[in-house]
């Protein structure tokens, strides 16, 4: 049985998705488990959020489909196949969706089918606390723009190398076969200055609804699951558990019981946990990168260079 704290550790896992309704568009996530499912809707003024067991769903089931009758676990699949396609960008269907919002409540209204009768289901959302926001969007986000700024700053650094490199070339009497292929030296200051100008304010234009692209999806898993492993160690600490907590990896994390989309997500789990692999070693990469480096003058020009 999957308790608050499980389910709440699953929903923080899940990436945010770009959900485009009639009235607006808003940023959603959402975890569907065997005993009930957490919700979270976002329009970056307001956050709204649902959590449910199996009480509440066959409750409301009864409500809303008199002419059906189920087990909890039932409609929550349905529910599931019903949420994911609008997720992920393809088309629902028979499938609608309507959404009522206000700054303190939202409803989100479903119409669909469930073995040829008309089904209907409402997402009773209400203001997410201060904490949760914090949790699912403010410290990830502040995470990622951590790590995006580290990033540029080693392609930055790669990009110096490059240049000496070809430097190094150039005075070996070494020159560049095709012309077209020349390029000026990098100017990490002048390239900001351009990026401020010309990039930055297309960045900035979030009124397209298209905020988490599917690597930036993927940096937010890998930061979610630093943010669990973090949280699980401190439980650990907290709770007398284990001396050596180093040994804590996203093995320990809930795993999302979904056979459906099984094969997916554990590739989804794994490229994210590759990416934090990656982030922890392009930190140790970074330092060995600013010891002094002897360079070894090729007597002979290779690659583009003849």
């Amino acid at each position: 049985m999957e308790d608050t704290e499980d389910m709440e550790t699953r929903l923080l896992l899940q990436p945010w998705a770009s959900v485009c309704f009639a009235e607006s568009t808003l940023l959603a996530k959402a975890y569907f488990g065997n005993a009930g499912y957490a919700l979270l809707l976002c329009d970056l003024s307001h956050m709204w959020y649902e959590r449910t067991d199996t009480q509440i769903i066959q409750q409301r089931s009864k409500d809303l489909n008199k002419r059906l009758t189920a087990h909890a676990s039932s409609f929550l699949n349905h529910l599931r196949s019903l949420m994911c396609p609008l997720f992920e960008g393809q088309p629902t269907g028979s499938t609608s969706f309507s959404c009522q919002l206000n700054p303190t409540t939202l409803t989100l209204h479903v119409k669909s089918e469930l073995s040829g009768l008309p089904f209907h289901w409402d997402f009773y959302c209400s203001v997410a606390p201060v904490e949760m926001i914090s949790r699912h969007l403010v410290r990830p986000l502040m995470a990622m723009s951590l790590a995006l700024q580290r990033q540029v700053q080693e392609l930055a650094s790669l990009l110096l190398q490059k240049d000496a490199e070809i430097e190094d070339y150039q005075e070996s009497g070494a020159a560049l076969s095709r012309e077209r292929l020349k390029t000026e030296p990098f100017k990490e200051e002048s390239f900001l200055q351009t990026f401020e100008v010309k990039t930055l304010p297309q960045a900035c234009c979030l009124g397209d609804g298209h905020m988490f692209t599917s690597s930036l999806k993927q940096l937010y898993m890998a930061v979610a699951q630093q943010q669990a492993r973090a949280a699980c160690k401190r439980q650990w600490e907290a709770s007398g558990g284990p001396e050596n907590l180093e040994h804590v990896s996203t093995q320990d994390l809930p795993v999302e019981p979904e056979p459906e989309k099984g094969k997916a997500e554990s590739q989804s789990a794994a490229a994210a946990a590759q990416c934090v692999q990656g982030t922890l070693a392009s930190c140790t990469q970074a330092q060995k990168d600013q010891l002094p480096v002897t360079k070894t003058k090729r007597k002979k020009a290779k690659g583009l260079f003849s």
